[in-house]
């Protein structure tokens, strides 16, 4: 049975995601014209005691990289689009 907070937090959430649902599909579209597949970015990080989780994002860079291989630096990576996500904090709305 959920907890109490688990009930409030998905009573927020679901018409929250419904009513911003238009919205998430444009920038999905966006997302993958101008930067390709995958449209969200996925990071395993450490999370509470330790125990890590997957957070997922918008994708807001691309993935070139160097002659040799390597990834370039984030600065010549990230996109105008990656730019205006960020500054706006949308590329963090798929944590919802």
């Amino acid at each position: 049975m959920p907890t109490a907070k688990r009930a409030f937090d998905l009573i927020l959430t679901i018409p929250t995601l419904i009513v911003l649902s238009p919205f998430f599909v444009t920038l999905i579209v966006l997302i993958a014209v101008l930067l390709g597949a995958p449209v969200l970015f996925r990071q395993l990080r450490p999370g509470r005691g330790g125990k890590p989780f997957t957070i997922y994002k918008f994708r807001t860079m691309t993935d070139a990289t160097e002659d040799d291989g390597n990834l370039l630096p984030d600065e010549k990576r990230l996109t105008r689009i990656g730019k205006f996500l960020r500054a706006t904090s949308l590329d963090e709305l798929p944590e919802l």
